[in-house]
């Protein structure tokens, strides 16, 4: 098993669906955001204020979600590949009248349907 670090072709891709995922986010296109998940209940993703447990539950979030504010400024963002098939990207972020600093934390795994994020992770620094 080949666990390369950064490979560049790989590493090209990750960064590619990262900022369409980004994009979607501030965007708030819920059909991308939807897609970028991997669709199983093994998925999870805990927020600043709420923790989803499976695809479903994510996607009921997004739905419900309200669509102002959503604008942000990403930080700092690393994003690390190992082998061909497995990444994380983190990135901090702020948002325009809030003096918090935004954490963000993904789990890529590339599936048949494409990457898709498998877990992630949000929270807020005062």
């Amino acid at each position: 098993m080949n666990h390369a670090i950064n490979l560049p072709d790989v590493h090209a891709e990750v960064a590619a669906v990262f900022a369409r995922y980004e994009s979607a986010l501030v965007g708030n296109n819920v059909e991308v955001l939807d897609e970028l998940f991997w669709n199983s209940e093994h998925t999870l993703r805990y927020g600043a204020t709420e923790n989803l447990y499976g695809y479903d539950a994510i996607r009921a979030f997004r739905a419900g979600r309200r669509s102002q504010g959503l604008a942000r400024t990403l930080l700092s963002t690393v994003i690390t590949t190992y082998g061909r098939d497995f990444a994380t990207a983190n990135t901090e972020f702020a948002r325009a009248g809030s003096d918090k600093t935004g954490r963000q934390s993904q789990t890529w795994l590339r599936t048949p349907d494409g990457w898709r994020v498998v877990a992630a992770h949000v929270s807020l620094l005062a």
